[in-house]
């Protein structure tokens, strides 16, 4: 039976379910079969690194960016591990990209780039889901990463102290097949130029989501797929795709 360990004075998941509710700071252990897992994070916003990774700008025949490409997802598109993903009729190409996730702790407005970790409150996996037909119709991002269900978070955040954040890799499997395997070393902008590229000129809150952009590997997935985002040190998301009713 597989089980959450909840510890005093860490980054915990949050879960509710219909007759269990564990609060931070709670300890204990809980079983998964008896809640339900919702994302890890409240974002006001979902700030995305777009071809953060060079291989991945070049298997799109784009050039790796000078500075960090930035695109907002709004939060109705963010589901937890386990939910469905949803594969609008108005798309004829919907593509997985795993990404790490980086879950802001603190309030910040022009964080410096070696400060950028005392605004952090840890870890998650990311799916940033995009309809890769409409992106390239429209010329720009909105809609393609727009969808509700197009942002699927967890299963749970990794407070930043609990990992070491250069020994991390990006796997995504789809339907048992790796599809994605890479080092975030291979980022092209760390974290903390990240973090201090966005809080330029915007404000970060507590509960804002950081996606740091996808390894090479993205390609196109069916309704009835189940796609796996696994980061070793922090957890496996996982959710089906299905059809939009």
């Amino acid at each position: 039976m597989k089980r959450i360990r909840f510890t005093k004075n860490k980054s915990l998941p949050s879960t509710v379910g219909d007759t269990v509710e564990v609060e931070y700071g709670e300890s204990g252990s809980v079983d998964l079969t008896t809640v339900r897992l919702l994302p890890p994070c409240a974002p006001t916003k979902i700030v995305c690194v777009g071809r953060n990774y060079a291989e991945h700008a070049k298997e799109l025949g784009n050039e790796a960016p000078a500075e960090p490409l930035i695109f907002l997802k709004p939060p109705s598109t963010l589901i937890a591990s386990g939910d469905s993903i949803v594969y609008p009729k108005a798309s004829q190409r919907v593509d997985w990209e795993g990404e790490l996730g980086v879950v802001i702790g603190k309030r910040g407005r022009n964080i410096k780039a070696d400060e950028a970790f005392d605004y952090v409150a840890g870890y998650t996996c990311v799916n940033d889901v995009t309809a890769r037909d409409l992106q390239k119709k429209d010329g720009q991002w909105t809609r393609g990463k727009g969808f509700d269900t197009f942002c699927a978070v967890g299963p749970w955040m990794v407070g930043v102290g609990d990992v070491k954040l250069d020994a991390l890799r990006v796997r995504t499997v789809v339907d048992g097949e790796v599809k994605q395997d890479a080092p975030v070393t291979d980022m092209i902008f760390s974290v903390g130029v990240i973090l201090a590229y966005v809080s330029a000129f915007m404000t970060l809150e507590p509960g804002d989501l950081i996606a740091t952009g996808t390894p090479p590997g993205v390609g196109a997935v069916s309704a009835g797929s189940t796609i796996r985002i696994e980061i070793d040190g922090i957890g496996v998301l996982e959710n089906a795709v299905v059809p939009e009713a």
